[in-house]
């Protein structure tokens, strides 16, 4: 059964990327980590192009190793001829045959638990595998390569900084729990960087700020899943440390859109934070209007970090997203409070239907 809210969210993605989107007609695009969050939102918009916009339909090459994930899109199934799905670690040379014209890169393990689990092949998928699809993106001559970094290259940002712009250097620790991914990302940065100032590959950096949605796996342990599926179930709501930690978090469909107007843009070489720079708020608050929304006996309750978990995380995370208003024309719509009722409607439809 389709999602509204999903369908909702694919429609507004492509409605807001307009004509701009037309540039893929036609085109080949490599798609690393495809099983993943995001992975899963660029396939299903990637094939609703195809289905009622594209006469010529773009083609994917989808690549996953599937350490965290799964080859079943969680958003609906993905039923195109020009989808190819592969089995692939990109910490592993690539050949590919025929022609590339863009390359997204998202593989990579983003959840605190799971990179404390998989600390060296954080690293590599970040290190090694980016080399490799640069590398294949230097021979394709692509249109584009777009790694996904993260906020957490920033570290803890200093008080003067947040909202914090991309020009922040950052505060981060290179031997903490958090270094793996942290310092590999940045890694990664630097790798694209020196291909393209070396062998003219037109890169770009995306720097996603907390984003959440449809599609968050119930074992994703971020917070905002979390918290919903515990609601739901009537669990009280766990808060790790003292919950004065805040974040600012932008819905899906708001990073989508900010996300494909990196991937067609014009200019290269350059790092853009997509986020949202409004709603800024603490974990209690959040947890408060959680509760809310549930409308249930749910209780809040403050625990000590889990051994899996890293410490050592920033106070507080709000993007500057001034560059990518004026360059991208990207500003995200989707509120807070409605992106978690939105959220909440898909976890009810997906896990408990009726």
């Amino acid at each position: 059964m389709k999602s509204l809210i999903v369908e909702q969210d694919i429609e507004n993605v492509i409605k807001a990327l307009g004509s701009d989107a037309m540039a893929l007609e036609g085109k080949t695009l490599l798609i690393s980590g495809s099983s993943g969050f995001l992975g899963n939102h660029f396939m299903i918009v990637l094939q609703r192009l195809n289905q009622t916009v594209f006469k010529n339909p773009c083609s994917v090459i989808a690549i996953d190793n599937y350490i965290t994930g799964s080859s079943e899109n969680i958003l609906g199934s993905i039923i195109d001829k020009n989808f190819i799905s592969k089995n692939l670690d990109v910490c592993s040379p690539l050949t590919v045959n025929g022609p590339v014209d863009y390359i997204i890169h998202l593989a990579g393990i983003a959840s605190p638990v799971y990179y404390m689990k998989f600390p060296l092949e954080t690293i590599k998928v970040a290190t090694f595998g980016t080399e490799n699809l640069l590398r294949l993106a230097q021979e394709k001559k692509v249109k584009k390569f777009v790694f996904f970094s993260s906020s957490e290259i920033y570290g803890d940002p200093t008080p003067n900084c947040i909202p914090t712009p991309e020009t922040y250097k950052g505060n981060v620790s290179s031997t903490g729990p958090r270094a793996c991914y942290d310092e590999s990302k940045r890694l990664g940065e630097t790798l694209c960087m020196i291909y393209h100032r070396l062998h003219k590959v037109p890169v770009q950096i995306v720097r996603p700020f907390n984003i959440y949605g449809s599609g968050m796996k119930p074992d994703d342990r971020r917070v905002i899943p979390q918290f919903l599926l515990c609601a739901l179930a009537g669990k009280p709501l766990p808060i790790h440390g003292s919950g004065a930690q805040t974040r600012s978090y932008c819905y899906i469909s708001d990073a989508m859109t900010g996300f494909f107007k990196v991937l067609l843009s014009k200019d290269n070489g350059e790092a853009y934070n997509i986020g949202n720079h409004q709603d800024e708020i603490n974990l209690i608050n959040l947890a408060e209007i959680v509760v809310k929304l549930t409308k249930g006996p749910t209780e809040v309750v403050k625990i000590p970090y889990p051994d899996e978990y890293p410490s050592d995380e920033p106070n507080r995370r709000c993007p500057d997203i001034t560059k990518a208003m004026k360059e991208l024309q990207y500003f995200p719509r989707i509120d807070l409070a409605t992106g978690l009722q939105r959220t909440l409607s898909w976890y009810k439809e997906t896990y408990w239907p009726g």
